[in-house]
């Protein structure tokens, strides 16, 4: 606490100068409580925007290349043809004659899932099987236009994929559910 030294001693002047110190007293602590309470309103806003991006980067790294189904059975929208189009242009080096003839394949197989999609009178396990049926003879086309090297680079990359929009099991068939409980 600071006392102040008048020149004067009169009482006008020691008020004055008791009530000025008091109202600086106020301010400044008030610009203190200001501060802290600024700053911690910019920590939260940078945490709820950094969260927020790192949220949607983590959701776009886990949806790369995959089909409908993916990790704890969420949906994802498929890959158009031309999204595929690009990304095997991308991890096979693709000759622009090469895009030309295998544009018109993914949109086959593009248009051949999306009615084995729609189709309800199909069972679920039925429609898998079609499904893999599909892109398995997609698989084939495009690989007749691929030279050796690139052949051996998608071989890799569909036995990456696993079975087709993530709700198989292994040799193809749905996983068996546990009976309920009781």
């Amino acid at each position: 606490m600071a006392v102040l030294m008048t020149t004067s001693n009169a009482p006008v002047s020691t008020a004055a100068t008791f009530l000025a110190t008091t109202a600086w007293r106020r301010v400044s602590k008030e610009f203190y409580r200001m501060k802290k309470v600024l700053i911690c309103a910019l920590l939260a806003i940078a945490m709820a925007c950094l969260g927020t991006a790192l949220y949607a980067q983590d959701t776009m790294g886990q949806g790369q290349g995959m089909g409908q189904g993916g990790p704890g059975g969420m949906h994802r929208m498929p890959m158009s043809p031309d999204q595929r189009l690009q990304r095997l242009t991308q991890q096979l080096d693709l000759t622009s004659d090469q895009q030309a003839k295998i544009k018109p394949i993914l949109e086959q197989d593009q248009q051949q899932m999306q009615a084995v999609h729609e189709d309800s009178s199909v069972s679920q396990q039925d429609k898998w099987g079609k499904m893999k049926q599909i892109r398995q003879s997609t698989d084939e086309q495009i690989k007749a236009v691929l030279n050796p090297e690139q052949q051996q680079k998608f071989a890799k990359m569909t036995e990456r994929r696993g079975p087709p929009a993530g709700g198989m099991g292994q040799g193809g068939t749905l996983p068996q559910q546990a009976p309920p409980q009781q």
